[in-house]
C-alpha cells in the first residue's frame, strides 16, 4: 500500500466513517476480506437499504454478491475506492453532501448519479452509470446563463 493510501485509509478510521462501515459489515454478517490499497471488502450484503448493489462507508466497500465476485472487477474496485478517498476528505460530512449532490443531479437529469459530483468524479462508465442529459427546461436555462 502506497503512501496515499495509508493516509487516505487513517483518514477514514480516525473520521470515524470506516468504523461505521465496519459496524455494518459485522452488524450484516457480510463475508469480510481485504481488498486493495487498504480497503476491505464485504461481500453477501442482505440488508434491504441501501438498495444499490454495491456501496462504500469509509474504507468498506459491501456488495450484495461475493468479495470474491468484486475482486474480479477492478474498474467497480476503482470506482469505490474514490468514494474512499471522499470520505477520507469529507468524513461524516460525505453523508450529506451526497445526498445533496444527488438531488440535483435528480432535479436536472432525473437519475441521482448524472450530475453528482462525487459519482462523476469517481468515474460514471467505472461505477456502471450512463450519463443521461439534461431535462429540457435545465438545458434551456442553461443555454440562457450562458448567452448572457
Amino acid at each position: 500500500m502506497a503512501g496515499p493510501q495509508v493516509l487516505r485509509t487513517a483518514l477514514t478510521w480516525a473520521n470515524g466513517t470506516s468504523v461505521v462501515g465496519l459496524a455494518l459489515a459485522l452488524a450484516a454478517r457480510t463475508a469480510l476480506r481485504r481488498g486493495p490499497d487498504g480497503v476491505l471488502l464485504a461481500g453477501g450484503y442482505r440488508f434491504p437499504a441501501p438498495k444499490q448493489p454495491l456501496f462504500t462507508i469509509g474504507s468498506v466497500i459491501f456488495t450484495r454478491t461475493t468479495a470474491g465476485w468484486l475482486s474480479e472487477h477492478p474498474a467497480l474496485v476503482a470506482h469505490e475506492s474514490r468514494h474512499v478517498t471522499h470520505y477520507a476528505l469529507l468524513g461524516p460530512l460525505y453523508w450529506p453532501v451526497y445526498w445533496a449532490a444527488s438531488a440535483y443531479s435528480a432535479a436536472l437529469t432525473g437519475d441521482f448519479f448524472s450530475r453528482n459530483v462525487l459519482e462523476r468524479h469517481a468515474g460514471l462508465d467505472a461505477g456502471g452509470y450512463g450519463e443521461r442529459p439534461l431535462r429540457p427546461w435545465a438545458t434551456r436555462l442553461r443555454a440562457a446563463v450562458t448567452r448572457g
